[in-house]
């Protein structure tokens, strides 16, 4: 585990304006993992590799983490690009720095950890450098609490603690290619921070702490089970739109983000719970639309030049839907045994969807050992 259940660098600013989420996100589910946190790992190990051990980036070309794959697209979109930034913010090459450092906070808020992605020493300066690698979402370096949460922590580690004795600056930095945001503060300013997050830990040990909503809210892992989200949801439901006056649309409009990231987790939920044979009643999960493949591509380009369909398949093999409409021009059948349907997985759907239900194979087979 790379970070605290309690508060780690990613959930710190969650966790100070909502103490109550702790307790929350201890009732729910561990999160499956899915392929955007999948490729962000897989870079994060890349970059750290050859930062570590010299590498080259092309050495590493083709690694994989959970069917993740480097690839020369992601060399050259990611990789390269960070690497690029971390050269101009080392440009004399004198920085001293260590990669994926577990840092915690010890006796002063025990259990709380987490791991950097680099912290370095340049002169009289300490630098926190965290690597984003996922589009979308502007993550700023001003006031991070990710990097405040890194720098009061490595203060407090004895393998990272050199990397602040008598610092005189303390610079902040996001690397999320193309961009790279920094921001300078103080060991005062993280000083400060640390008292913030200390007080919001403990506060999240009252029988009933302070729950806030706002933007920390939207990697909160308990939004389906939060009273705050819930009651919003159900606000917005009631509401008549067109008569919202001009003020309450305009408020309304900064919800939506939050309720959307609401529902989508609930319905994410729902599905984790049915995928673990736990009834959600209502409803079921169901095989999404099959999409035909070639069984053996080999056969298919054999088949194509004996049909004299032989170009189509010269710089990359046509789909069965587009080689189907090429065929059909000289009035040719795709023969039935070089293809097949498969579904791309299951869906959450309505109890009343036609569809079949999906058979667990892992609880069916389960409870047929249990009979036997």
């Amino acid at each position: 585990m790379n970070h605290s259940n309690v508060v780690g660098g990613s959930t710190a600013k969650r966790v100070i304006n909502c103490p109550a989420s702790v307790a929350l996100c201890a009732k729910m589910p561990p999160r499956p993992s899915n392929e955007h946190a999948d490729r962000g790992t897989l870079l994060h190990n890349v970059i750290a590799e050859i930062l570590e051990f010299d590498k080259k980036p092309e050495q590493l070309l083709g690694a994989t983490y959970q069917g993740q794959t480097l690839t020369q697209e992601l060399l050259d979109e990611k990789i390269i690009p960070a690497l690029q930034a971390l050269e101009e913010i080392d440009a004399d090459k004198i920085m001293e720095y260590m990669v994926e450092t577990r840092v915690g906070f010890g006796d002063f808020l025990p259990g709380v950890f987490g791991s950097t992605d680099l912290l370095g020493r340049i002169g009289s300066k300490a630098v926190v450098l965290d690597w984003k690698f996922g589009d979308g979402v502007v993550v700023p370096a001003e006031n991070n609490p990710q990097l405040l949460f890194y720098a009061a922590a490595a203060m407090r580690t004895t393998v990272s603690a050199w990397v602040f004795d008598d610092a005189s600056e303390i610079e902040c930095i996001i690397v999320q290619p193309p961009e790279v945001r920094r921001w300078t503060t103080t060991v005062a300013r993280v000083k400060e921070f640390e008292q913030e997050l200390a007080h919001a830990v403990r506060v999240s040990t009252w029988p009933t702490p302070p729950m806030q909503t706002g933007d920390h809210c939207r990697w909160c892992a308990a939004k389906p089970i939060c009273p705050e989200m819930t009651g919003a949801a159900e606000r917005a439901l009631r509401t008549q739109l067109a008569d919202l006056p001009i003020a309450q649309l305009a408020v309304q409009l900064k919800q939506a983000d939050m309720i959307e990231d609401y529902l989508r987790d609930l319905r994410a939920l729902a599905f984790q719970m049915l995928e673990n044979n736990q009834q959600v009643p209502g409803y079921k999960l169901v095989a999404k639309r099959a999409t035909r493949q070639w069984l053996d591509e080999a056969k298919v380009v054999e088949w194509a030049y004996a049909n004299k369909l032989g170009e189509v398949t010269d710089t990359k093999l046509k789909s069965p839907a587009q080689l189907e409409k090429v065929a059909k021009k000289f009035s040719i059948e795709i023969p039935t045994g070089l293809v097949t349907s498969i579904s791309s997985g299951s869906t959450l759907a309505v109890e009343s969807d036609p569809r079949p239900a999906v058979v667990n194979l892992g609880a069916a087979l389960a409870r047929l050992i249990k009979l036997h």
